[in-house]
C-alpha cells in the first residue's frame, strides 16, 4: 500500500523580523538582523545585553478576549497568533479547523520562563511569600499550556501534544505530526514550535554556560555570525512558527493551496554529551541520511540545506562535518545557509521557522543568505558554500532543514516542490 503523502497548506509566524510570514520573509530576503538591545528586562549588569526580541506584538488584533490573553504566558501568545495565521492561510476559519480530523504538535525547548520568574520573585520576596504567588503560575509555566490553549481556541479534539528535545524540538514536532498523518490517525495537523525565554534568569543561565555572544553589545546586528572565524556564541531569540500539514487527498478535496510537500524526516541521538555535539558528526549525518531515505531522495537531489548554524564554535564545525558525511561530494555543490544569522536562535521554534523558510525558498526560487559571514572559518573546516551575506536566485526542488539539540538530539526534515 502506498504511503499517504503530506503537504503544507498554511503558514504562520511571529519572529524578531516581523509578526507575520510576509514581514519575516521580507526580512530574510533583505538580509536583515532581528537582534538588538534587550528591552524585556534590565540587562545593564549582564555581560550579554542583546537578544532577538519579538517587537510590537499584541494578540488583541486577533479578536481574542483580553481576559483570556492575560491568562497566557508569552510563549503561548506567540503560538496562538501563529496558529491563527496558519489555519486562516490554509483556508480554514477559527471553527472549521477543529471540525476536521485534526491535531497539533508543538515543539518547546524551555517554556514559560516569564511565569516561573514572576512566581519566584513573589515567593522569595519577604514582603510577599508563598501566599502571594500569582494563582495561574502553575498552568502558565507548563510546556503543554501553549498547545492546550490553541486546542481550546480552535476546537481541536485530536492529539494535542507537546514535544521537547531542546533545540531540535521544532523539527521533531514536524516529523511527529507528519507521521500521525501518514498513519491515518488524523488528516491535518499543526506542526509548530514556540519559545519566549528572553528573561533575566534564562539569559543569565546561557551566558554563564558561555553559549551566548558577549562581544557585540554595541553592534547586535553583527553578533550572530555562523561559520565565521570571529563567531563566539548565539543570539537568544523568541517567537513561533506553524505549518499546516495535511494529507494530500484531504487537501485536494477542499481545494487548498499547496505550498510544498513535507516528504521525509529523520532523527538520531549522539549519546555523547549533555551540551556539546559529538565532534565527528557521525550521528548528525545519520539523522540526515535517514531523512533522505524516508523522503525517497538522493543526496544529489538536494539544492538547499538550511543549517542549524548557531554561531557557536562547536556547532558550526561539527555541522559542516555532518553535511560532508551525509552528502559526500555533493556537499560542495549545494547551497547552505544559517537563517539564525538573521532571526537569532528561537530554540524550540527554530526548526519550524527554518522549515518555513525552506518552503518560501522553494516557492520564491531564492537561497537565503548567511549574514555576517565576513571571514569563513576555513581553518576549522567551514569551507562550503554558505551563501555569504547576500541571498541568490535559483531553482530549488528539494530542501533539507536540520536541528541539533542539547542532549545530542538531532532532527532533519526534507521539503520538496509539490508535484502532482
Amino acid at each position: 500500500m502506498s504511503q499517504r503523502r503530506v503537504v503544507i497548506t498554511g503558514l504562520g509566524a511571529v519572529t524578531p523580523l516581523g509578526n507575520t510570514v510576509e514581514e519575516t520573509w521580507a526580512g530574510i530576503r533583505a538580509g536583515k538582523s532581528g537582534a538588538g538591545p534587550i528591552t524585556l528586562f534590565d540587562a545593564a549588569d549582564y555581560p550579554v545585553k542583546i537578544a532577538a526580541e519579538v517587537k510590537d506584538f499584541s494578540l488583541d488584533t486577533y479578536g481574542i478576549d483580553h481576559k483570556l490573553i492575560r491568562k497566557m504566558a508569552r510563549f503561548t501568545r506567540f503560538l496562538t497568533a501563529a496558529c491563527i495565521q496558519a489555519v486562516r492561510d490554509a483556508g480554514y476559519d477559527d471553527v472549521s479547523f477543529g471540525e476536521d480530523n485534526s491535531g497539533i504538535v508543538t515543539g518547546i525547548g524551555i517554556g514559560g520562563y516569564d511565569a516561573i520568574e514572576s512566581g519566584f520573585k513573589k515567593y522569595f520576596d519577604p514582603n510577599f511569600g508563598v501566599n502571594r504567588i500569582p494563582p495561574l503560575t502553575a498552568p502558565m509555566m507548563l510546556e503543554n499550556e501553549a498547545a492546550a490553549n490553541v486546542s481550546m481556541l480552535l476546537g481541536i479534539h485530536g492529539p494535542v501534544w507537546t514535544l521537547s528535545t531542546a533545540c531540535a524540538s521544532g523539527t521533531d514536532s514536524l516529523g511527529l505530526a507528519m507521521d500521525m498523518i501518514r498513519s491515518g490517525r488524523i488528516d491535518v495537523c499543526l506542526g509548530s514550535g514556540t519559545e519566549a525565554c528572553i528573561t533575566g534568569f534564562s539569559i543569565g543561565c546561557f551566558q554563564v554556560l558561555q553559549a551566548l555572544a558577549p562581544n557585540f553589545n554595541d553592534c547586535p546586528e553583527k553578533a550572530s555570525r555562523p561559520f565565521d572565524k570571529n563567531r563566539n556564541g548565539f543570539v537568544m531569540a523568541e517567537g513561533s512558527a506553524v505549518l499546516v500539514l495535511e494529507e494530500l487527498e484531504h487537501a485536494r478535496k477542499r481545494g487548498a493551496h499547496i505550498y510544498a510537500e513535507l516528504a521525509g524526516c529523520g532523527s538520531s541521538s549522539d549519546a555523547y554529551h549533555i551540551t556539546a555535539p559529538a565532534p565527528d558528526g557521525t550521528y548528525g549525518a545519520l539523522c540526515i541520511e535517514r531523512a533522505l531515505k524516508d523522503a525517497g531522495v538522493k543526496p544529489e537531489d538536494v539544492q538547499y540545506y538550511n543549517a542549524h548554524g548557531t554561531s557557536t564554535q562547536a556547532n558550526d564545525v561539527t555541522e559542516t562535518k555532518m553535511i560532508k558525511l551525509a552528502f559526500g561530494g555533493h556537499a560542495s555543490k549545494m547551497k547552505i545557509s544559517s537563517t539564525k544569522s538573521m532571526t537569532g536562535h528561537m530554540i524550540g521554534a527554530a526548526g519550524v521557522i527554518e522549515a518555513l523558510f525552506c518552503v518560501k525558498a522553494i516557492n520564491d526560487s531564492f537561497f537565503p543568505p548567511t549574514i555576517n559571514l565576513d571571514e569563513p572559518d576555513i581553518e576549522g573546516g567551514c569551507d562550503l558554500d554558505y551563501v555569504p551575506n547576500k541571498g541568490v536566485e535559483g531553482r530549488i526542488d528539494v530542501a533539507a532543514s536540520a536541528s541539533l539539540g542539547f542532549g545530542g538530539h538531532n532532527g532533519c526534515v526534507i521539503i520538496k516542490r509539490y508535484e502532482e
